[in-house]
């Protein structure tokens, strides 16, 4: 059994970690700029796919499709991002006569259309957020939106997902040119310019729930996220279980998550992600038919593998456990750490690692693919590695998470990761007084520049060695070793 996985850095690495568990050889595809990557050394086998341009390699659905001819693959594993939700890949990869790891092309293109899931999950009983089912026309704009449009409202591409091609207007003066920017947005990211629109929930907090499904009509359910801190739609920190949940409201969605599992006979791993409004009133939003950046949180509170669940599923078809085999026990949390520099509007930044020191101890996993001297570059997607804390309960993942980010040193270039133990440290995250608008009134500390630090670090060193050269005098004569004593008496007088 041979699996390729279509996809590259930490991901790719956590799903070689669990096939050399299950005796599976792995093989690794990298870009030109990926050569030397951790994930091509890790894997059992390597082969190039292309040029450094995401849509010359892991977008090239014919290179992949004759790497897998050419190492002979069994399977194939797209990871998240890149392939992983496109239909096309998955079908293809099937007529190969190969086993895809994620869910049918069906059901990719089902949920890869936000407008069909929405029809899809009303059908399924849940309520869905008021608005259109249909994209906007170019043509016909302003006959669709009609004049009671209440703002503000999102603008959302049809396709994709990462909080890619989404757009949000304030007013109607400013609708127009945020319709043109989320289309161009949402065809340069999914090479489909397709937009519709959706009511903004004011305060909403951002709750999902991960599904395991045999594609016959069995589903399993691992309890819920939290993902409400968001940086531009794109979740930065994520949390097991969600914070301050009545057991009738986890019971509601976890119920929903089920029977649109159950309507659509989901195969693999998915998760079906919602809005709590202030009124506690949950909305569907969308599905991710695909293994999520998240999903450590969830591992780190079910105990179950949820890469080996996918894995084994795909080949025989059939779920290991049942539903009363999963209990979640205690809280987990995980970080993201990202090649940005907080504070310059979170722009990518790029370098060698110059130092690398990750953290451990009780309670802390590190998903990565980083290496002391690797080139981080702006090609491809921001996200260097995620650190994971689990503790017993909130309180004591919080500490721990705190714990492993300030043990976390990465040298040479910017991170998130001062910001992210801001937020941690801040009293409204730690009281579970979270949504998706949280960092729109976070104010960081204000930090001492990298360079100011240095030059004070330098200065308190140089007096520090002149202080020590300037005093002849010893603190206690009474500790020197008598013959040591004579020498400095005897250098005291010569000098004088």
């Amino acid at each position: 059994m041979k699996l390729l996985i279509a996809n590259r850095g930490e991901i790719a690495i956590r799903i070689m970690r669990t096939c050399r568990e299950l005796d599976i050889s792995t093989v690794a595809v990298y870009s030109e700029v990926d050569r030397n990557s951790l994930h091509t050394r890790y894997a059992d086998e390597a082969i190039k796919i292309g040029l450094t341009k995401a849509s010359e390699s892991y977008l090239n659905i014919p290179a992949l499709l004759s790497a897998c001819k050419k190492i002979q693959a069994t399977a194939v594993h797209p990871g998240y991002g890149f392939l992983a939700e496109n239909p096309a890949f998955g079908k293809a990869v099937e007529e190969a006569g190969l086993v895809f790891i994620g869910p049918r092309p069906e059901t990719m293109s089902l949920f890869g259309n936000k407008l069909t899931a929405r029809k899809t999950a009303r059908e399924a009983g849940l309520l869905v957020l008021p608005g259109p089912d249909q994209p906007l026309s170019e043509h016909s704009l302003q006959s669709q939106l009609g004049d009671n449009l209440s703002f503000p409202v999102l603008v959302k591409a049809t396709a994709g997902g990462g909080g890619k091609g989404i757009r949000l207007a304030r007013s109607q003066d400013e609708l127009a040119e945020v319709i043109d920017l989320a289309r161009e947005e949402a065809f340069a990211a999914f090479g489909d310019g397709t937009i519709y629109l959706e009511p903004l929930v004011q305060k909403a907090r951002h709750i999902e729930v991960q599904i395991l499904g045999d594609g016959k009509g069995e589903i399993l359910t691992f309890g819920e996220r939290e993902c409400s801190i968001q940086r531009r739609h794109q979740k930065l920190i994520e949390e097991a279980p969600a914070s301050e949940l009545t057991q009738e409201e986890r019971a509601w969605i976890t119920s929903a998550a089920f029977q649109l599992g159950k309507k659509t006979n989901y195969r693999s791993l998915g998760t079906v992600e919602f809005l709590m409004d202030e009124n506690r009133q949950f909305y569907f939003i969308e599905v991710n038919p695909r293994i999520q950046v998240e999903h450590p949180v969830t591992e780190m509170v079910t105990g179950v593998d949820l890469i080996r669940e996918q894995i084994q599923l795909a080949f025989t078809s059939s779920l290991s456990m049942i539903q009363s085999d999963i209990h979640c026990q205690g809280a987990a949390i995980e970080a993201r750490i990202l090649a940005e520099d907080p504070e310059k509007d979170f722009l990518p930044t790029t370098g060698e690692i110059s130092y690398l020191k990750e953290p451990g101890g009780p309670g802390i996993r590190v998903d990565s693919s980083l290496y002391q001297g690797m080139k981080i570059s702006a090609d491809y997607d921001s996200l260097l590695s995620k650190v994971i804390a689990w503790g017993n309960d909130r309180k004591t993942a919080i500490s721990r998470l705190k714990r492993g980010l300030k043990e976390y040193h990465i040298g040479g270039l910017k991170t998130d990761l001062v910001f992210l133990t801001q937020i941690l440290e801040s009293h409204p995250y730690q009281t579970g007084n979270i949504d998706t608008t949280f960092l729109d009134d976070f104010e960081p500390k204000e930090l001492i520049p990298e360079e100011t630090l240095t030059r004070y670090a330098a200065v308190a060193a140089a007096l520090h060695i002149h202080n020590k050269r300037k005093s002849k005098e010893p603190q206690d004569l009474g500790d020197i070793n008598p013959w040591r004593q004579k020498a400095w008496q005897e250098q005291t007088n010569a000098g004088s």
